[in-house]
């Protein structure tokens, strides 16, 4: 399974972008699917999860950003909105066979992910 991401930049607080993760090899309608970020010095944190039809988030990123699947086009999204300066990071996406656990936190042991694209936030 290759996952390869793309959508991120640098833009201003407040600002928006639209990540997108291609996968290939596998169809994504069998696997759970989300996105993890890791910043210089921190931890990695996970920020989204979507399963069949359950959705979580990051309590950090709750209200701002939104996870979405297109199994026809094997395809994940994750808009984000409202971007702060403590969103900068390299954004990666995870994939995991079904059945996996409805949790967020999760993502971060998942078996698949890519290399990332990196957001940055500053003005």
């Amino acid at each position: 399974v290759e996952l390869v991401e793309s959508g991120g930049g640098s833009v201003q607080p407040g600002g928006s972008l639209r990540l997108s993760c291609a996968v290939s090899g596998y169809s994504i309608s069998g696997f759970c699917m989300g996105w993890f970020r890791q910043a210089p010095g921190k931890e990695r944190e996970a920020v989204a999860h979507i399963a069949t039809h359950t959705i979580d988030y990051a309590d950090s990123v709750k209200g701002r950003f939104t996870i979405s699947r297109d199994n026809t086009e094997n395809t994940l999204s994750l808009q984000m909105n409202s971007l702060k300066p403590e969103d900068s990071a390299m954004y990666c996406c995870a994939a995991q066979e079904f059945p996996c656990a409805l949790n967020v936190a999760d993502v971060l042991t998942w078996r698949y992910n890519g290399q990332g694209t990196q957001v940055t936030v500053s003005s």
